[in-house]
């Protein structure tokens, strides 16, 4: 694959100003979701378009062009979820060495340092749903925020909604003191902690003010439809199954949703009903669907980190035979 910039020159046919002003969205809004997802400038005099960047990159968002044109011959309207939706079929048929592992973050660069971090990333960018499985210290949320971000700042996404179960306080939220953001806050710190670090607290208290990033409690998701969003369900070992079934299930076009667990560290009474353990076994040939596991190897907090989780796992065989 090349990987220096090239500049590619094409146009659509036939010129039509009505339908190049849908396929180019209110001040270009939809050109610049698609430099913004696929790393590219696009440049276009009427019909005549300049693509530039890495050559991959550049052929993609020129087929992409080209499609959402031929739909605005069909009189139908392009929005910014239409795009987002054509951005990840496109995404969907390229090379698995395209997707980038290195995500640009406002205040930092987020990268994986492992195998399974780079494969995390690449099935986060080109799935509709990403679970993430295991130990701690692996980066599973971290990441899994840092491409929440990413598709924020791109315009992929509209909003980021962050989703965590309660389960010490067996979800009932009302008898904890403070307003809901106040009650659920103790439980979604991992979460705010890696979206500070990526746009600074001032930033996120805005986007949490403004609702763009929202706090969503598991037990609160029942009956939504969530569009044009990415969301992150965090600790998935402590749902159950009834639970799990039913954020997988408020999904809507456009969004993402990332799964984050730990097998190990299960909270409910019934360990074997975890809703993440049936999802794992349920899920796994379904299409569009995509799994990470992570090992001890791809702990990245202190060196002592990996050697704890090494000597648990060791350990786990007997564990499980004992329960």
């Amino acid at each position: 694959m090349s990987t220096k910039p090239q500049a590619i020159q094409f146009s659509v046919q036939p010129p039509d100003s009505e339908r190049l002003s849908r396929l180019c969205g209110q001040l270009d809004e939809h050109l610049r979701q698609i430099e913004g997802s696929l790393g590219v400038e696009i440049a276009n005099r009427g019909n005549q378009f300049r693509i530039t960047g890495h050559h991959d990159q550049a052929r993609h968002a020129q087929r992409l062009i080209t499609a959402l044109y031929a739909v605005t011959g069909q009189s139908q309207a392009i929005t910014p979820s239409g795009v987002n939706m054509a951005l990840k079929e496109v995404s969907r048929t390229r090379d698995d060495r395209d997707p980038p592992t290195e995500l640009r973050m406002p205040k930092q660069r987020v990268y994986g340092r492992t195998d399974a971090q780079r494969d995390y990333i690449r099935k986060i960018l080109t799935h509709d749903v990403t679970f993430g499985v295991g130990p701690a210290g692996t980066g599973k949320t971290f990441l899994a925020v840092a491409c929440a971000v990413d598709a924020l700042e791109t315009g992929r996404a509209q909003r980021v909604v962050l989703v965590r179960p309660a389960v010490e306080a067996g979800e009932r939220l009302g008898f904890l003191p403070g307003d809901l953001e106040q009650k659920v806050d103790p439980y979604l710190r991992p979460l705010y902690d890696a979206l500070h670090d990526m746009l600074g607290p001032e930033r996120v208290a805005k986007l949490v003010e403004k609702g763009v990033i929202e706090i969503a409690p598991l037990a609160f998701m029942r009956g939504r439809t969530l569009n044009e969003s990415f969301i992150i369900l965090d600790e998935a070992q402590n749902t159950t199954a009834e639970q799990m079934k039913m954020f997988l299930t408020r999904l809507g076009f456009g969004a993402t949703a990332v799964v984050t667990g730990d097998v190990t560290q299960i909270d409910l009474p019934r360990p074997e009903m975890s809703g993440l353990r049936q999802a794992l076994h349920i899920l796994k040939d379904v299409e569009g669907i995509a799994f990470t596991h992570f090992a001890s190897a791809d702990v990245v907090r202190h060196p002592l980190v990996q050697r704890i989780v090494e000597a648990y796992e060791a350990r786990e065989p007997r564990v499980q035979g004992v329960s």
